[in-house]
């Protein structure tokens, strides 16, 4: 379940970035290996079921932006200077950035270590590297196909022309005010809410009123319509099912379970990763 971790010259750290080197581009060829991908996405073969939860997001949509999308961006412009204020700080922490260089730089910090001394302590660091580049591929990824989508989509922002109107659109118009649907902050919070419940479930409350709040502000602010945070919650958390199975189906961390579910591998114990750092420091 390594995603490729390659052994180091024992002389010391002077080889530090080529190892780092070495062990990201193992850690695609990794991810770039063939997959069944039938079994990964039984939905191929059965896409009645998918078909109809995406009727079902569809309709659900476009009834918010019938009914209530104007009406709460109409209100939003009336809510008080200092709660427009805080919403303005809150929105930012809704940037993937906040997420990605953060687990990028880990990333980057754990391929430049030295090969550990036992084969146990060396599938603890294995094991801790899948899981950070499940957070980043997963958050990542997800963020990206959701900026595409919605500049191919075009939807306008509220104000956009000087009016509030829900079904202004002008498809592949690849301009910031055209490219409202689905949230991009919205995208990246739920992402983050799912990926990082998905390994740590205690952590889901947490991220789950951090979603709220990010959404909520991108609304308040007069950046979304709420439909456009619902899409973007719905892209976040199909798009790191999504990952998740890609990841199942390499056994990176997850496993396919003979009933098609996802197995998750268990995680290294704190006791565990403790005894990788004194390795390291030793």
């Amino acid at each position: 379940m390594s995603m490729g971790v390659v052994k180091r010259d024992e002389s010391a750290w002077v080889s530090v970035p080529r190892r780092c080197v070495a062990n990201v581009v193992a850690s695609f060829r990794r991810l770039a290996r063939p997959i069944d991908w039938r079994k990964a996405f039984p939905w191929i073969e059965e896409p009645k079921p998918v078909l109809i939860g995406a009727v079902t997001v569809i309709v659900g949509l476009l009834v918010v932006m019938s009914l209530i999308d104007a009406g709460v961006a109409r209100g939003a412009q009336r809510l008080p200077a200092w709660l427009l204020d805080l919403f303005n700080f809150l929105t930012d922490f809704g940037k993937g950035a906040w997420v990605l260089w953060p687990l990028g730089l880990l990333y980057l910090a754990l391929a430049a270590l030295p090969r550990l001394s036992t084969s146990m302590l060396q599938a603890v660091f294995a094991a801790v590297m899948v899981r950070v580049g499940f957070l980043f591929a997963a958050v990542g990824l997800t963020g990206l196909v959701a900026s595409l989508v919605k500049n191919m989509i075009g939807r306008a922002r509220p104000g956009v022309g000087g009016v509030v109107d829900p079904f202004l659109f002008d498809p592949f118009h690849w301009a910031p005010s055209f490219a409202s649907l689905p949230s991009g902050h919205g995208t990246t919070a739920f992402a983050a809410l799912a990926a990082f419940g998905t390994l740590f479930p205690r952590a889901r409350t947490a991220f789950l009123i951090y979603g709220i709040v990010i959404a909520m502000s991108r609304v308040a602010i007069g950046a979304h319509y709420v439909s456009d945070v619902m899409a973007g919650a719905v892209f976040g958390i199909v798009g790191v099912m999504m990952v998740r199975r890609w990841f199942a189906a390499l056994h990176l961390g997850f496993a396919i379970g003979p009933d098609g579910r996802i197995v998750q591998y268990p995680g290294p114990s704190v006791r565990r990763i403790k005894a990788v750092a004194r390795d390291l420091l030793a």
